[in-house]
């Protein structure tokens, strides 16, 4: 047995959901996990408040636990305000969450510009502050998600010292800086020297993609053992299994199950969404991602584009997954 001790380590392994804002929403995490599993635990997408301390009320369906059952959920905040900090604490709290994820990650400009997500990396203080106080007048289990900075890769360099005078469960990086947004590639010796550099557990994010790729992440950095997975879920819901089964294989059935779980989506949303218009763009931001699965996805995603009511779509979709080879 001492013989496949280390192999057995490299094989233990926790796949994450991470949260990706107007797509991983408690629809498509239950719809995933029912139709084709994988995931450990799910991120929700960040709650911000903008200035009042009150809840939207999709944030609070989102965390809603009967909305979530049967699934691990982690809520995550956007803020670099210690009051909302502590106020959204302490709602998560309430509805028997015992973590709060901290956004440093989101790359967007509307929110960097205001100095929250990737755009506070650089703020030592106020990360510092924030931290204090939620150590001090919460108790929350509190972890990260990051990126390696905004303008480059020694910002988070200069936040890791800062990081480790808490007792954060975790910090989770995207192995890009904020001003990339999801362009070129991973930097991978940039986030070697987060390991380096923090006695944190950390968790690996960015461009797992494929079973061949999360290979060679795991070789590239053995003493990490939780790998999220972003944009590469929604693209292909059969990527966390199919990792499980250490196999490149899609099941048969392939179309079947993806058009099963397009259906479950399409439905939710035109349940919960009002009106045409929303339902279709809804829809057609899903299919950016759905389209890498297909054989054409320029053509496929020409197809969804085109259909500008609710019945050219349904009969584009059908023709999709009728005439499309995987």
């Amino acid at each position: 047995s001492l013989i496949f001790a280390p192999l057995q380590r490299i094989m233990s392994f926790t796949l994450l959901s991470s949260p990706l804002q107007g797509f991983t929403d408690f629809r498509f995490r239950n719809a995933q996990n029912k139709l084709f599993g994988g995931i450990d635990t799910f991120y929700s997408p960040y709650i911000r408040l903008n200035g009042k301390l009150e809840i939207k009320a999709s944030y609070q369906r989102d965390l809603l636990p009967e909305n979530n059952i049967g699934l691990e959920v982690i809520p995550q905040v956007i803020t670099n305000d210690a009051e909302e900090f502590l106020f959204v604490a302490k709602y998560v709290r309430e509805l028997g969450y015992k973590e709060l994820n901290w956004n440093l990650g989101c790359p967007y400009p509307m929110v960097t510009k205001s100095g929250m997500g990737s755009g506070l990396i650089k703020n030592t203080e106020q990360i510092n502050h924030i931290l204090e106080r939620a150590h001090s007048e919460s108790d929350i289990l509190v972890s990260m998600k990051m990126r390696l900075g905004y303008e480059n890769c020694e910002e988070i360099l200069d936040v890791l010292p800062i990081l480790d005078r808490y007792p954060l469960k975790n910090i989770a990086i995207h192995a890009r800086i904020g001003k990339q947004l999801y362009k070129g590639g991973v930097n991978l010796d940039a986030f070697q020297h987060c390991v380096d550099n923090s006695k944190h557990k950390l968790y690996y994010n960015g461009d797992i993609t494929s079973v061949k790729k999360f290979h060679e992440m795991q070789e590239r950095f053995p003493t990490i053992d939780h790998w999220m997975i972003g944009r590469g879920l929604i693209s292909d819901p059969f990527l966390p299994s199919m990792i499980r089964s250490n196999s490149s294989e899609y099941p048969e059935n392939k179309m079947e199950l993806f058009s099963a779980f397009h259906d479950t989506l399409y439905a939710i949303y035109s349940e919960s969404l009002s009106g045409q218009t929303h339902i279709l763009l809804k829809m057609y931001h899903l299919w950016e991602y759905f389209a890498v699965t297909f054989s054409n996805p320029h053509k496929v995603l020409k197809q969804i584009k085109k259909a500008q009511s609710i019945r050219n779509y349904e009969a584009a979709v059908a023709a999709i997954f009728k005439n499309e080879k995987i």
